[in-house]
């Protein structure tokens, strides 16, 4: 399952990390990334990347796709600064009894890469971000 993004999120994120100025990095994160809409279509692509990625996708098969889409969203906007509350569980709880090893989460991880490059986020960001969702492996890999 595919989602394609809208055009306007598209501008959305194409504009706001064109700025290189001093004011540009004195942004959050959340801001950086272009806001709400621009988290929305990263995780739209995202969530498509991993319904195709073989290595991975079981562990969503059963998932209620949309509440999991507003999860991430949630997760990424409160992570960056942005005005969102995260309403889902705690990671160790909401990944229990999965079976999840290092490499499924470093799968996880390259997935969102390739939706981070495909918007053309620059490397200062995705390893902003990276280190902000990182710390969950430990609560996530369970084997």
């Amino acid at each position: 399952m595919k989602l394609a993004a809208g055009p306007i999120a598209v501008a959305l994120v194409a504009y706001a990390l064109s700025s290189t100025s001093a004011a540009a990095h004195s942004r959050t994160l959340y801001q950086r990334l272009g806001g709400y809409n621009a988290i929305v279509a990263v995780v739209d692509d995202f969530v498509g990347n991993v319904a195709a990625d073989k290595r991975i996708n079981r562990f969503f098969a059963r998932a209620n796709i949309g509440r999991l889409k507003a999860r991430l969203v949630e997760q990424i906007c409160q992570g960056t600064g942005g005005p969102c509350v995260y309403t889902g569980g705690d990671m160790r709880s909401v990944h229990a009894g999965m079976g999840i090893e290092s490499r499924h989460f470093n799968a996880l991880v390259e997935d969102l890469g390739k939706s981070l490059n495909k918007f053309k986020v620059p490397p200062r960001e995705q390893k902003e971000l990276v280190a902000i969702l990182a710390p969950m492996k430990r609560d996530v890999v369970t084997r």
